[in-house]
């Protein structure tokens, strides 16, 4: 037990380092951030999507757009289209769990929104649909997967890479790449507040 506590702690700490001195992953991270910013600037909204563990950290981030994350400040509209328990049964039964996201993407998206899935896999069928057709919507698409990006290469317009293949590795890494965009968005738009 004591050795997989330090095996695993040790891959850990060794992703979030690469992570940190990837140029490459910066640059999408600040891509994905302006994407976000023109978006809020235009009046558009956020919406995030995800499985699993992943569904849970969309919800995260969502609460942190809604709320706040380092500043006291104005709210910034963001939606998780994990939250809703009858929606998402509703839709997977009539519609088929491919289309539990792409439906609602449907219902809420306009041009001008942006749609970001959370994969650690980058292959989830039901991500794969939305981001399709939230292009198709004129939403700008935003992925964070795995280190192979799996079906997500070239179907999203900004795809962010975490570097490892374990998964539970790859979420906290997403939560960290997340934590980075919101408080680089904060810093620009509410520039000149305190930190709370």
């Amino acid at each position: 037990m004591e050795s997989y506590l330090s095996e695993h702690l040790a891959a850990s700490a060794e992703a979030a380092v690469a992570l940190a001195e990837d140029a490459r992953a910066r640059l999408v991270l600040h891509e994905m951030a302006h994407a976000i910013l023109a978006s809020l600037k235009a009046g558009g909204k956020l919406l995030l999507a995800g499985n699993g563990g992943s569904a849970a950290d969309t919800q995260h981030v969502a609460a942190e757009f809604v709320s706040r994350l380092n500043f006291n400040r104005s709210p910034l509209p963001a939606l998780a289209l994990t939250e809703s328990g009858p929606i998402l049964t509703a839709i997977g039964n009539d519609y088929g769990f491919a289309s539990v996201f792409a439906r609602q993407i449907a219902a809420l998206g306009r041009a001008g929104d942006v749609f970001w899935a959370f994969s650690t896999s980058g292959n989830s069928p039901n991500l794969i649909e939305a981001q399709q057709l939230a292009k198709g919507l004129g939403l700008t698409t935003l992925g964070f997967a795995g280190e192979a990006g799996g079906a997500m290469l070239g179907n999203v317009d900004h795809l962010f890479r975490a570097p490892s293949f374990q998964p539970q590795i790859v979420q906290q890494l997403h939560i960290a790449a997340a934590h980075a965009v919101l408080g680089a968005l904060e810093r620009h738009m509410f520039a000149g507040m305190v930190p709370a």
